[in-house]
């Protein structure tokens, strides 16, 4: 029996001792110049027909939910491989061992899913280029979104059709405030002009635009994000309609979970205690105070590059081509092709 015991033992020592390996091998990685030629694969090896999944994770709380939806998307075939990354650099070691090692059980396809240890709780890390990325299109997701494969699926094809932009189903807008003459960050119910991180797909040519490029400019826009600890999705939105001269794309989906948003809560016995928990961790969860900290972020993102290079979109790509005219059947007017 104290054999059996010994060699249970010593089997979770040696998992736990290659998982802490594995970790230090990865930070060191991310510790070396992303920017760097040597970093960066040839884009005519890259596939236009899969997507690799970033997906941040930071809250311990946020652990088994992070697990299920990185599991979710190894289920599609459309996804590449599956990449979380870790920005809290006190988690422990042992906690991170533990979730790579769920992690790489968990997978319910073809695609890998492994876990990165960010050197620091940088929100610019998201964007890093990375040399384990072998596909032209990034998912860029929170650890608490979680979209159907059907809407996946659409969203991706949407973008394969407008690669250069950024494609998303959470939008947000800029605006003037014309009393106290300054540009503000807000929500319109007919235009926008940004997508958020929550769920964003993009070229991965535009990580090393948003790491590697624009000078000193570049450089002291992702200084404000590290000082405001927010807006690294706004800069992205910058980068972008600076480049391309266009907006983002919205598209419609039919089931997206927003697990982290505060008006989750509500009053329904013992399950509101969980949502709560992972709700309360989110950054825009303080809704005033979030909406005036990236009112700040694009004024000064403006105020650096001299201009402003956000430009409005109008409505949404839904997956439906049905029929919109309207016919008269049994005294009422219906769509025609449901009489």
């Amino acid at each position: 029996m104290n054999l059996a015991i010994s060699l249970s033992f010593l089997l979770v020592l040696l998992l736990v001792t290659r998982e802490s390996v594995v970790f230090s091998y990865r930070t060191l990685t991310t510790d070396a110049d992303p920017c760097a030629a040597t970093n960066q694969r040839d884009p005519r090896t890259l596939r236009w027909d899969q997507i690799t999944v970033l997906m941040n994770g930071y809250s311990e709380d946020r652990i088994p939910l992070l697990q299920s939806i990185a599991a979710t998307y190894t289920a599609s075939p459309l996804v590449s491989s599956v990449l979380v990354l870790w920005g809290n650099p006190s988690t422990p070691t042992r906690t991170l061992s533990q979730l790579s090692h769920n992690l790489s059980l968990s997978s319910f396809g073809s695609a890998s899913i492994s876990l990165m240890r960010q050197p620091s709780s940088s929100l610019n890390a998201r964007f890093l280029p990375r040399s384990s990325i072998r596909t032209h299109a990034v998912l860029i997701c929170d650890d608490d979104v979680e979209m159907d494969q059907k809407s996946l699926e659409f969203a991706f094809r949407i973008w394969q059709s407008n690669a250069n932009r950024l494609i998303g189903v959470f939008a947000r807008s800029h605006d003037v405030d014309l009393v106290n003459k300054e540009w503000i960050y807000t929500v319109h119910p007919d235009k926008y002009s940004i997508v958020l991180t929550k769920l964003m797909f993009l070229k991965s040519s535009h990580l090393f635009e948003y790491s590697c490029g624009g000078g000193a400019a570049m450089g002291e826009m992702r200084r404000i994000v590290d000082e405001m600890r927010n807006c690294e999705d706004i800069l992205m939105n910058f980068v972008v309609a600076d480049r391309i001269n266009a907006g983002p794309l919205m598209v419609g989906a039919e089931r997206v979970r927003d697990w982290g948003d505060a008006r989750n809560d509500r009053d329904d016995g013992g399950a509101r205690g969980s949502r709560s928990r992972v709700s309360a961790v989110g950054l825009s969860s303080r809704k005033m105070e979030h909406r005036k900290r990236r009112g700040k972020c694009i004024r000064e993102f403006h105020r650096v590059l001299g201009r402003m290079p956000l430009r409005y979109s109008y409505g949404k790509v839904v997956n439906s081509v049905g029929e919109q005219g309207l016919c008269e059947n049994g005294g009422k007017l219906v769509f025609c092709d449901q009489v």
